[in-house]
C-alpha cells in the first residue's frame, strides 16, 4: 500500500499535468531541443547520457530492465528499442504509463515493454527479478529515498546494475546558499545523508559516480533558449503568466547551477555480495 506524503501527492499530481501536456507539439519540439529526445521526458537526461546507459547497465537482447519513475517512457523505451531488453515501466500518475504504452506500440516494441502501476518504495516484484534498474532524478521527487534503494537491493539479481542520476545539494553552503539550492532544487532534493552512505546502508556498492553538473547546466541553458524561440506556442498553450514564471524558474535554476549551489551526479552500483 502507497503511504504517499501530501506533499508525494502533490507533486504526482504536477506530474500528471506535465504528461498531459508532453503530446503537445510545441512541448515536443522544446524537448528535442534540450534532450534530444521527444518522449515527454520529465528528468534531464539527455539522449547521449542514455546511449551510455546500455553499456553501464550491460543491456542485451533478453536482459530485464526496471526503469523506475518512468513517466511517458524515456529513457526505458528507448533503451529496450536500442539494446533488444525487455523493459518493464514503473511510476504512479498512471497517464504516463498509458502514453508510454501507446508509444510502445507506435514503435513495435509491444512485446518487449511492460507497465506497472506502483510506488517505487514498495514495489510488487518476486526478489531477483530484474537484471538492470535505472531511475532518472527520481529520488529527489521522492521522500522516502532508503525504501527506494532498500526495494531496488531485493528485487536485483546478484549480478545485476543499478544506474540513476540525482539533482542534490552541494554540501557546506553558508545558510543563504542553502536556501537558494532548496529554492532551486527538486521538492525533496534535501537529504539527510549523502548518497554514498545511503547507498552502502541499503545493501550497494558504488563502481563509479560521475559529475554531470557541467551538463546539467548546458541543459538547463538550452531549456531557456528553446523556450523563447517557442514562445508564442507556449503562451497559446498555458498562458502569459505560466510562461513567465516557467522562463523566471529555469534562470533562477541555472544560476543557482552556475553558483555551485546544486549538483547532478550520476551513479552506477551493484549489490554488496554476502560472504560465502
Amino acid at each position: 500500500m502507497s503511504s504517499n506524503t501530501e506533499a508525494e501527492l502533490a507533486s504526482k499530481n504536477q506530474f500528471t499535468e506535465v504528461y498531459k501536456r508532453s503530446k503537445e507539439p510545441v512541448m515536443k519540439a522544446i524537448e528535442r531541443q534540450v534532450c534530444g529526445c521527444d518522449y515527454g521526458g520529465s528528468s534531464w537526461t539527455t539522449r547521449h547520457q542514455v546511449d551510455a546507459l546500455i553499456g553501464l547497465l550491460c543491456l542485451d537482447t533478453g536482459s530485464e530492465l526496471l526503469d523506475l519513475g518512468a513517466g511517458t517512457g524515456w529513457p526505458g523505451i528507448y533503451l529496450a528499442k536500442e539494446s533488444g531488453c525487455n523493459a518493464t515501466l514503473v511510476d504512479l500518475p498512471e497517464i504516463g504509463l498509458q502514453i508510454a504504452k501507446k508509444r510502445a506500440q507506435e514503435e513495435g516494441l509491444a512485446n518487449q515493454i511492460s507497465i506497472k502501476i506502483a510506488d517505487a518504495a514498495d514495489l510488487p516484484f518476486p526478489k531477483a527479478s530484474f537484471d538492470a534498474i535505472n531511475h532518472s532524478d527520481l529520488l529527489c521527487c521522492l521522500v522516502r529515498k532508503r525504501a527506494v534503494l532498500s526495494q531496488c537491493n531485493t528485487i536485483i539479481r546478484p549480478q545485476g546494475k543499478m544506474v540513476f542520476t540525482v539533482i542534490s545539494i552541494v554540501p557546506g553552503l553558508s545558510k543563504s546558499q542553502y536556501t537558494r539550492a532548496v529554492a532551486n532544487a527538486p521538492e525533496f532534493a534535501k537529504t539527510e545523508t549523502d548518497y554514498h552512505s545511503m547507498l552502502f546502508q541499503t545493501g550497494w556498492q558504488v563502481i563509479e559516480c560521475t559529475d554531470l553538473t557541467n551538463e546539467y547546466g548546458e541543459s538547463c541553458a538550452r531549456q531557456i533558449e528553446a523556450d523563447t524561440a517557442c514562445w508564442d506556442e507556449l503562451e497559446t498553450l498555458v498562458g502569459t503568466n505560466q510562461v513567465n514564471e516557467r522562463m523566471a524558474n529555469w534562470q533562477s535554476k541555472l544560476d543557482a547551477i552556475r553558483d555551485g549551489l546544486v549538483q547532478r551526479e550520476l551513479f552506477v552500483c551493484q549489490p554488496i555480495q554476502s560472504p560465502g
